[in-house]
């Protein structure tokens, strides 16, 4: 659902609908969209949450994709940086899985095209689940007699257990974790009650202020792009701010750290702006702590604005309300562990 929504000059609850110049906003779709190689089924998804879950595909059998992605949480681990298998901690702050299916590209530089993609990548990362590969991390789902069935009925007879497989799964239920009819989505639909006074105002600051210019679309993460296509943007941009050095946030070469090109160094993927209640601290290195701090950061890094401590609190405020409703989580049972699986 598309509606604009005239911010500028309107007070309290009455505000125009319908200008073409102004920001557009969107309500989160309620069902996330399946590429037509995998269409979500409930077979699938329940596979999916088990390996989501299962730290068998990790090393030393510790570490799972749940052990920085809390879903019965936030999506992510609360931590700065993330915690792997023998303790080594990654480079990066945690991304939320909550609502990455709307995302056109995977990974904070968007390395990743899409969350099949995204799926295989930490299972051999050697500070994440450091497994040696791909085919090994199989080997192992496959020496657990009780995952077969599983496989059968979500992809039918043959020799379906396969890493590719194992991905999709995994992204099927990754689509489930929609977060839809937060307060701001019920404003955008016509409940003027939604938001309060304080609210409309961080609605109209964040408009004015210009941070729609990259936190766009329904999830506040950029425009609707193909799959693969990732909606990146230099962080930070206004290089003299004391605030980069303060928190070290260009020590980090963002897309270039992975893909070499010295023109995409602090090339990142505009990360959503939904549930941030639930998913401090900020930033690509978890660096900032408090959500008014991180908007301060981000006017002055990025747009070269000092915000006074009620604008930065009416901002926080306004993005507060994107907090939607979670959906309900249990955990999966795991099929059990042969007495000879080494790990």
């Amino acid at each position: 659902m598309r509606r604009a929504l005239m911010l500028g000059g309107c007070t309290a609850l009455l505000c125009v609908w319908g200008s073409v110049n102004a920001q557009v906003w969107e309500a989160l779709p309620t069902v996330a969209p399946a590429p037509a190689d995998n269409p979500t089924t409930v077979a699938k998804v329940e596979l999916g949450k088990m390996l989501f879950h299962d730290p068998r595909f990790s090393e030393t059998g510790t570490v799972s994709c749940a052990s920085c992605h809390n879903v019965m949480e936030g999506g992510d681990d609360h931590r700065p940086t993330s915690v792997g298998v023998h303790g080594v901690l990654g480079g990066r702050n945690a991304p939320t899985v909550y609502n990455a299916a709307f995302l056109s590209s995977q990974f904070w530089d968007g390395r990743a095209a899409t969350l099949e993609d995204q799926a295989k990548g930490p299972i051999t990362n050697p500070v994440e689940m450091g497994m040696k590969d791909l085919p090994a991390a199989m080997a192992r789902i496959r020496a657990i007699p009780g995952y077969a069935p599983y496989f059968t009925a979500a992809f039918g007879p043959g020799e379906v257990l396969n890493i590719d497989n194992a991905a999709k799964a995994i992204a099927a239920y990754e689509r489930t974790l929609i977060t839809p009819n937060s307060p701001y989505d019920r404003f955008v639909r016509g409940d003027k009650s939604a938001l309060n006074a304080q609210q409309l105002r961080g609605m109209q600051l964040f408009a004015e202020t210009g941070c729609g210019s990259c936190h766009q679309g329904a999830i506040f993460a950029g425009p609707a792009l193909a799959a693969g296509t990732p909606f990146l943007q230099k962080f930070p941009v206004v290089a003299t701010s004391p605030l980069v050095a303060q928190y070290d946030l260009a020590r980090d070469l963002g897309r270039a750290a992975s893909t070499g090109k010295p023109e995409e160094e602090h090339l990142w993927r505009v990360p959503t702006l939904r549930n941030l209640t639930y998913t401090a601290p900020y930033m690509h290195n978890g660096a900032v702590k408090s959500l008014a701090e991180a908007v301060r950061v981000m006017a002055s890094t990025q747009l070269a604005r000092d915000l006074t401590p009620g604008q930065a609190t009416d901002l926080a405020t306004f993005l507060e309300s994107l907090a939607g409703e979670f959906p309900q989580q249990t955990m999966p049972r795991l099929p059990p562990t042969p007495g000879d699986l080494l790990m």
